[in-house]
């Protein structure tokens, strides 16, 4: 009887374990996002001509806490008959009206066309292309303003003070995103961060790489130092990728006074 070679031998010599970061990057059960866990896919009703042509109305019927992300839903039965779900705006509360489409009233959560909207508007969840279902500006206490706009296109500033031009039909809801201000208030204690970072299976408590051993991050196996520079090219593969990845520069920048 012949044995045959454990999967955990190569070339006679025994291999080691994957990095963690490794692992992340395969997407293995113990870092992949509970998905199952989030109560919906954030993104717009199909763009029909109802929207772009005329408009509809609905009625916020509640709220929803998805653990998929930090602001909260609210559900809205239109006046067809149908039930959507839309990232609630502040200062939206159970029974307002929302408008939907070129032609409906403007109202707080409001879906409208960018061409719709005054220069100087405060928007969010808005779309890159027309119908793709809102990409940008998505975060809590988040919104962008409508600068100006040119021919078939609108200038909108993001919150990062960046100016993009998107195609005036892109659609986008009227006000600010809700929950501004949550991580005011402090955790007070690691039990807190422990079932926050848990609904979203996010990576925590995050352990300083000189402190690991060197199987487990590449700075590790060192007595006090990294021994080697934090800065890495993009092209790296995943078990090396950390530290300061594709880093025009590092270190204090440098001023005039400095410089003198």
């Amino acid at each position: 009887m012949t044995l045959q070679p454990s999967s955990r031998l190569y070339n006679g010599e025994k291999m080691g374990k994957l990095l963690k970061q490794q692992r992340r990057g395969k997407g293995s059960g113990a870092y992949r996002a509970p998905s199952h866990r989030y109560y919906a896919n954030l993104e717009y009703r199909k763009y029909d001509a109802v929207e772009k042509q005329s408009g509809i109305r609905g009625q916020v019927l509640g709220f929803v806490d998805d653990p998929a992300r930090g602001a909260l839903l609210m559900e809205v039965a239109l006046a067809n008959g149908e039930r959507i779900i839309l990232l609630a705006p502040e200062g939206a509360h159970v029974g307002s009206w929302v408008g939907l489409g070129m032609e409906a009233d403007y109202s707080l959560g409001g879906v409208y066309p960018l061409v719709r909207m005054p220069d100087g508007s405060m928007v969010f969840n808005i779309e890159l292309q027309p119908g793709d279902g809102g990409k940008l500006v998505r975060a809590p206490g988040a919104y962008a303003t409508i600068v100006s706009r040119e021919k078939d296109y609108v200038y909108v500033k993001l919150p990062s003070k960046k100016v993009v031009s998107l195609p005036a039909m892109c659609r986008a809801q009227f006000g600010v995103v809700c929950g501004g201000g949550r991580l005011e208030k402090p955790l007070m204690k690691a039990g807190a961060n422990f079932y926050k970072k848990h609904a979203q299976n996010r990576r925590w408590p995050v352990n300083r790489g000189v402190k690991m051993c060197a199987y487990t991050h590449p700075f590790g196996g060192k007595q006090h130092h990294k021994g080697r520079s934090s800065t890495i090219g993009r092209g790296a593969p995943p078990g090396r990728k950390v530290g300061h990845i594709a880093a025009r520069s590092t270190g204090r920048r440098k001023t005039r006074t400095d410089s003198q």
